[in-house]
């Protein structure tokens, strides 16, 4: 297989990136306007449950489906309509708030779409990264763009509360609708490499046959199904502290919204220090074992900020710093495995069923998140998710063979196409 990829498409695809940059600070904005804004409207733990649940539910019913179009359908297009109809959504939420009709269950569903487009744009965008990128710069790639989407979330939650203070929220909306401008110009003006004819021709007959050969492909690499096994443990377990945070910081210690930027922001400066050091080392070998040992730092960051004294801010930036520290070793390891043993022609196919098992169990984490913490008391059930998540983690490394798992070929997935699918 001959890679497309050259240092023209690898400008064009930093052009790109940039403007995508742009569109992820309105989004991070507006979704923190939404998540503060149902909060403090409600101070219910299952009513903010259900709107996590809903912001995700239509991103895990289409995900595999979003999948099978980023490798059919051209992907310049699919990107731009998945932009345009997030913008769309947005707009009608600055309508609603603009006639003052803020009733808490029309933003929540309405919200809910921002998270369907979301689903067709993650599988699209991650699949030109194999044709634009050189094989040699994707580790850097992928830790540099921990750095700038570490930045801009840092900056997204500090934008936000600072808006909040001097603006009503139907203005703050608007945002997310110009920095779409910004993200649409770079897509328009560059041209993304058409996948090798080798790899592109073949036989298309059913979206359910292409959706299988997504899944074989996860099966032919070794420890991969193991690895997802693992973060679908872990996002199951570790879901109550995105879902329940803010609520953490603002009911339980009692905060402000300048207090919940400022941890929000923590967390997020954490994953920038952490992308930071995976870009100034060039390689990176036993990916497995940093992984696993990302993970258990990641754990006792959470430990951390659950332990934390009450209205002590302090040490719940630390701990949400310590856990995000490692995301960018952890999620960078995964992804550049991911780059380099799937061929270009399945990564839209392969990234979409990636993040479907991967999230398989988050509705469910989602939805009971709430009437557990209401249950036993948010710090408990932060606490026993952490303790959970390293036990788990030490019996996968103990007593599965995934510490012997090298990634350093390349696994041919050439003889992947529909007649093959049993």
């Amino acid at each position: 297989m001959q890679s497309t990829a050259s240092s023209q498409s690898f400008k064009n695809y930093l052009f790109f990136w940039s403007g995508q940059l742009f569109s992820l600070l309105g989004s991070t904005i507006v979704q923190f306007v939404i998540i503060w804004w149902i909060t403090i409207e409600t101070e219910d733990l299952t009513i903010i449950s259900v709107a996590a649940f809903f912001s995700f539910l239509p991103q895990f019913i289409f995900g595999p489906l979003a999948g099978v179009f980023a490798d059919r359908w051209n992907r310049k297009i699919l990107i731009g309509l998945s932009d345009f109809f997030q913008a769309i959504t947005t707009l009608s939420l600055v309508l609603l708030f603009f006639f003052d009709i803020q009733d808490v269950w029309m933003i929540i569903l309405i919200n809910s779409f921002r998270g369907l487009f979301q689903g067709f744009h993650w599988p699209a965008v991650n699949a030109i990264i194999p044709l634009m990128i050189p094989k040699e710069h994707l580790s850097r790639m992928n830790a540099i763009n921990y750095i700038f989407t570490g930045l801009v979330n840092t900056m997204g939650p500090v934008i936000a509360g600072t808006f909040l203070l001097i603006l009503p929220i139907d203005q703050i909306l608007w945002v997310d609708i110009l920095t779409f401008v910004f993200a649409i110009i770079p897509l328009l003006l560059i041209k993304i490499p058409p996948l090798p004819k080798k790899e592109h021709i073949r036989k298309q007959k059913s979206y359910i046959g292409e959706f299988k050969i997504g899944l074989k492909a996860i099966k032919i690499v070794p420890g991969l199904l193991t690895l997802l096994f693992v973060a679908t443990i872990l996002n199951f377990l570790g879901n109550p502290y995105g879902t329940l945070m803010v609520y953490y910081v603002e009911v339980t210690h009692f905060g402000t919204v300048e207090n919940t930027a400022i941890v929000l922001a923590s967390i997020q400066a954490g994953m920038f220090v952490g992308a930071i050091i995976v870009v100034i080392k060039k390689v990176w070998k036993k990916k497995i074992l940093i992984i696993f040992l990302g993970i258990f730092v990641g754990e006792i960051g959470h430990l951390i900020l659950s332990f934390a004294p009450p209205q002590n801010f302090i040490v719940i930036s630390i701990g949400g710093f310590i856990f995000a520290f490692i995301v960018p070793f952890v999620n960078t390891m995964f992804l550049t495995i991911l780059q380099t043993v799937i061929s270009p022609d399945k990564q839209g196919r392969v990234m979409s069923n990636v993040i479907t098992i991967v999230t398989l169990v988050s509705p469910l984490a989602m939805i009971i998140s709430g009437p557990l913490a209401e249950l036993m008391g948010i710090t408990t059930l932060f606490m026993l998710s952490s303790f959970l998540n390293i036990i788990f983690i030490a019996f996968v490394w103990l007593f599965s063979n995934i510490r012997n798992t090298n990634y350093n070929r390349v696994y041919e997935l050439d003889e992947l196409d529909e007649n093959s699918i049993n």
